[in-house]
C-alpha cells in the first residue's frame, strides 16, 4: 500500500497544514496545540514521505520497510538539531525536552501505524 494513502499518514499531514494555516493564515494560536502537535506530527510525516520516496526510487522494493535502527537514528537526528543544536545556535529557537518525547511519539505512531 502506498504510504500516502494510510490513514495513519495523510491524517497527520492535513493536522499539520491545518494549523499552520490557522497560525499563519489566520493568527489563531492554542497554546498546547501550538507547542506540541507539529512536534508529535513531524516524525510520521518526515519518515513517511521518506519511505514513499524511496519505495519510487526503488520499485523493486515496494514493500520495504525502515528498520527500528532507521527510525531510531531518524528520531535521534530530528532531537539534536531541533533541540540540541538549533537552541545553541539561534535564540529564535527554544530547547524543551516535551518536544523529545513528541518525537520520539512520533516515531512510535510511524513504526506500528505506517511503516507496514
Amino acid at each position: 500500500m502506498s504510504v500516502f494513502k494510510n490513514p495513519y499518514f495523510f491524517i497527520p499531514v492535513l493536522l499539520f497544514a491545518g494549523n499552520q494555516v490557522l497560525e499563519k493564515g489566520f493568527g489563531i494560536f492554542v497554546p498546547f496545540v501550538h507547542a506540541y502537535l507539529d512536534d508529535l506530527l513531524a516524525m510520521p510525516v518526515i519518515l513517511g514521505i521518506t519511505l514513499q520516496i524511496y519505495r519510487w526510487i526503488h520499485p523493486l522494493k515496494e514493500n520495504f520497510l525502515f528498520k527500528k535502527e532507521h527510525i531510531f537514528v531518524a528520531f535521534l537526528y530530528v532531537s539534536v538539531v531541533f533541540e540540541g543544536f538549533l537552541p545553541w545556535y539561534s535564540d529564535q529557537y527554544i530547547r524543551d525536552f516535551w518536544d523529545i518525547l513528541c518525537y520520539g511519539l512520533g516515531a512510535i505512531i510511524f513504526y506500528f501505524k505506517i511503516n507496514r
